[in-house]
Parts: structure tokens; sequence; C-alpha cells
């Protein structure tokens, strides 16, 4: 049955197809859908071929053997090739290092590369997917709620230079993305919530109904039902096939919260703030403005912040990180088009837009209104 946002349920396993003409492709979403990976591969047609395992030490000691075994058992000839955990590993000089080690490995235009991680993995992964003998096919299993939600779909892959958070970087979209929610039970507690930072983001983009049923979940179960991953995917599915390579300003929904949150990543010491607790903060940065700009309802913003505190994500910025810091960091990042500040707003939960009545003097404000308690 397709529910009319592009996802389709069946008794056991929620699908969500992303529509790109050639280029299309589904999410599985089902608990123990790691343990059969090899036999669903070959299911979609991707047989006997060599497959190229990229993890981070810490996901490959706790799924990689598993993964390893089934793709082998499934007639594949597989490798694992592992990064240091962390966001200082989406670099240039890992890529080489992976790359190099495939082509030792005896990997070629006929490899399939295979994201076993979270969204530092996936963006890595994929980034070698589309540079390796010129581009190879991947396919995507994301670990963590980040990447399960967000980064794993949509075909964005890169790295991160001094200057800046992904700005080297190719479209590629995966072959496949297999969702399995029982990998959840192995985060620690940090980068679990963490993760939701943007599944609220989508409820406040897009599906306000959301709001509550994130609000419904115990943060320390670890119990997330596969139809609500499924419905973040299918929110960002239904944009991304709206804007492929965001070039209509459609597609730029999805940064809601995170042109200040990216800078304020970016202005910390790699390992210091996770990617989530950045974009927590982003948000609320972006809930400031859109009751500046939109007339945004403080009480739409204050559901948004209490749901934020739900996940035991940040909501107040530390006064030892300044504000010039952030605001040269995020002049570099690549939402800004010719110099333009383009920035996601709220006009009412569940209904966002791009604005460019943002200025520099916005953000200065927006980013010392984070150092103000938020209740």
């Amino acid at each position: 049955m397709d529910t009319g946002c592009g996802l389709v349920q069946h008794p056991a396993m929620p699908r969500v197809r992303v529509d790109l003409a050639e280029r299309s492709y589904e999410v599985l979403v089902e608990r123990g859908l790691l343990g059969r990976a090899g036999d669903v591969l070959g299911a979609y047609g991707m047989k006997h071929q060599r497959a190229a395992i990229i993890s981070d030490d810490r996901v490959a000691r706790l799924h990689g053997a598993g993964l390893y075994d089934s793709l082998e058992a499934a007639g594949f000839k597989p490798s694992l090739h592992t990064i240091p955990a962390g966001e200082a590993s989406k670099s240039m000089v890992q890529t080489e290092a992976v790359c190099r080690e495939m082509i030792r490995a005896g990997h070629d235009r006929r490899s399939l590369v295979v994201a076993l991680g979270g969204g530092v993995v996936g963006d890595l992964a994929g980034f070698v997917a589309a540079i390796f003998f010129r581009g190879i096919p991947f396919v995507q299993i994301p670990t963590t709620i980040v990447a399960q939600v967000d980064s794993s779909v949509g075909g964005k892959t890169g790295v991160n230079v001094g200057e800046g958070k992904n700005l080297l970087g190719a479209f590629h979209q995966p072959k496949l993305v297999l969702v399995d929610p029982e990998t959840l039970r192995t985060l620690p507690g940090r980068e679990y919530c963490e993760g939701f930072a943007e599944a609220i983001k989508h409820a406040a983009i897009r599906d306000c109904a959301m709001l509550a049923e994130l609000a419904a979940l115990d943060p320390g179960s670890r119990e997330v039902p596969a139809e609500l991953i499924a419905r973040n995917i299918a929110i960002k599915a239904r944009i991304v096939e709206a804007d492929e390579h965001e070039t209509l300003g459609i597609r730029a929904l999805l940064n809601f919260g995170h042109t200040i949150g990216h800078g304020i990543e970016a202005a910390v010491a790699y390992g210091e703030m996770l990617h989530g607790e950045a974009i927590a903060l982003g948000l609320r940065a972006a809930l400031f403005l859109s009751e500046r700009h939109c007339k945004l309802a403080p009480a739409a913003s204050q559901a948004v912040l209490n749901l934020l505190d739900h996940y035991h994500l940040p909501l107040v910025l530390a006064e030892t990180l300044a504000t010039a810091t952030i605001l040269e960091k995020l002049a570099r990042d690549k939402k800004f088009a010719s110099g333009m500040i383009r920035f996601v707003l709220l006009e009412a939960a569940g209904k966002a837009r791009v604005s460019e009545a943002v200025s520099y003097a916005d953000l200065r404000d927006a980013i010392e209104h984070l150092r103000s308690a938020w209740h």
C-alpha cells in the first residue's frame, strides 16, 4: 500500500522509493536487515562482485564481521576497510588512504562499495565510490539515527577541509539503502540522542504531527519504530526528488538550522561537539530569526526547543566560543550563493521557506541569543 508520501508499507518492511529516473533506488527499513544484507543485495541485482566494506573502527568491531559473512555467503568477495571513528576522518587524507587500500585489495570499476556506519562513514565512503575508477556503485547501511533518517539518503557525499565542512564532494546516489534499527542499540547515549536533531528538523519543516510522536519516545529506550524512521526518510526523499542538485531552492529547506549550526561545528575542535549537538544550537538560532522575520509564534518555537531538550541536546552556546569566529566559519559555508545569505525560516510548524531577508547583523544577533537561557 502506498501511503501517499512515497512510503510503501508491507507487513514486515516499510520501504521508501527515491524516484530520480535512472538513479532511482529504494530504502528498506527492517529489524535484522544487516544480517541478511548479502541476500538482499543479491535480490536487487548486485551479485557475485567484489564488495569493499568501508566502516570506522568502532562500528567495524560491532557489525563488520556479520556484514562480511553475510556478503561472502551470498557470493560476494568482500574486503573490510576501516577509518578512525570521528569527524576528523572526513578528509582527503583518509579518502586517498582508503582508495589506495582498495586498489591493493584488487578492487576495480566492477567493484561495489558498502558504507557501514554513521554520517562520517557514509559521506566518505560515498565520496570514495564517486571518484574510485571515476565512479562505482555503492550501498548505504547506516547505523546511527542521524544517518538513518537523513545523511544516508540524497546522494550528497564529501569531506571537510580546514576552511569548512563538506566543501569537497560530489552528488553520487546510492543503489540501495538498508536501515536496520537494531544497530541503534549499540550506540552510546550521546551519539544516539544527537541524531534526533535531524528528525526534529524534518518534523519542523514538513510534518508538525511528528513533533508529538518524537516527544512520546523515551530517549533511553533505543526503541525507534521502523515506520517513524521511514517517515523521516520519505520527507527527505520527496525534497531530494524535487531538487536533486540543490539548484531550485527546494532542497535548501533541509538546511534548516544548519547554516549557524555548521558555523558552530566548524569553530570548535574536532570531537568537542557532535553534528546533531551543533545543529540543535543552529535550530534554536533559526527559530529566533523565524520569529523576527516570519512572525513564527513563540509557542511553536518553544515546542521545538522542549523537544531538543527532551533528547538532551544543548541549547546554550558557551561564552568561550567567539561570535566572530562562528561568523567567519559560516561565511564560507556553501549555502551562501554569491555572497548572499539564503536562510531557511519557519512560518509555522511544518511550513518552511528560504529567505533572503536575513542580514549579517541578524546572524550576529542570533548567535548572541544562543548565550541566553532558553526557557
